[in-house]
């Protein structure tokens, strides 16, 4: 992104390290480990993260909510960034901001685990976190849109990203992601995206290439492509399509 170029995940909710595996195989730069709307606890989160680590791949989390207790904890787990749900006000980014890094610059409590190797090698990681910790604020919501130049400026905002659904029931229209409120909302952040140089994501839920590629054409960068169930989901349902289109037995 840095360069200016788009950059391709995916997302996690099943909770399985091997899906992870499997992704991180196919050619996925990033994926994200949800703790948000799953029931996938810290401990499996830790699995997934190094699987995607080991990899080669980047691994982040979007978080359940702006807890610095959770911000701290996937961190040290080995997590190389976060993705803030509902992030709504400067105020919100500072709050995280200051749970992700170490004082001067933060409030985040010293520890030793993965992500330190496990004591081994924690003024590296001290040395390097600046550089590449990732801090994704979700814009999820008209308050959220309205306010996006305060947000996006923010500098240590490393790209935003887009939640379609959540953006369009805050907006009274649930799941109408082609609604013109929904569409004029989605434009507006990513206008304002582009005047700051900002990265724009757009989280394509769908695994549609056409629409990824339309995503791409109007300057979005950070594209988490479909989720983990909504791949098997689409790939599951070509079986029983083709069972359906057979001639009757005679």
């Amino acid at each position: 992104m840095r360069d200016g170029r788009p950059c391709l995940g995916s997302w996690l909710s099943l909770g399985s390290p091997a899906i992870a595996e499997l992704l991180c195989g196919l050619g996925y730069e990033f994926l994200v480990v949800d703790l948000e709307h799953t029931t996938t606890s810290l401990e499996t989160a830790e699995a997934i993260l190094r699987v995607i680590e080991l990899a080669g791949a980047i691994p982040l989390v979007r978080l359940t909510d702006h807890d610095p207790g959770l911000v701290k904890r996937v961190l040290d787990a080995g997590a190389h960034g976060i993705i803030a749900p509902m992030v709504n006000s400067r105020a919100d980014l500072e709050r995280l901001e200051s749970a992700m890094f170490y004082p001067p610059r933060g409030s985040r409590g010293v520890g030793l685990g993965r992500a330190q190797g496990y004591g081994g090698g924690f003024q590296s990681y001290v040395d390097g976190f600046s550089e590449r910790a990732v801090l994704i604020p979700q814009i999820e919501h008209r308050l959220a849109a309205e306010r996006s130049r305060e947000i996006l400026s923010h500098p240590s905002v490393t790209a935003y990203l887009i939640g379609p659904y959540d953006l369009s029931a805050s907006l009274g229209v649930p799941g109408q992601l082609a609604h013109p409120e929904v569409e004029a909302a989605v434009a507006g952040v990513l206008a304002t995206a582009k005047t700051l140089g900002v990265p724009a994501g757009y989280h394509q839920v769908e695994p549609d290439p056409v629409a990824l590629k339309a995503r791409i054409s109007e300057g979005y960068q950070f594209l988490p492509f479909g989720v983990d169930f909504t791949l098997l989901r689409r790939a599951a349902l070509a079986g029983p399509a083709a069972f359906a289109a057979l001639p009757p037995c005679p």
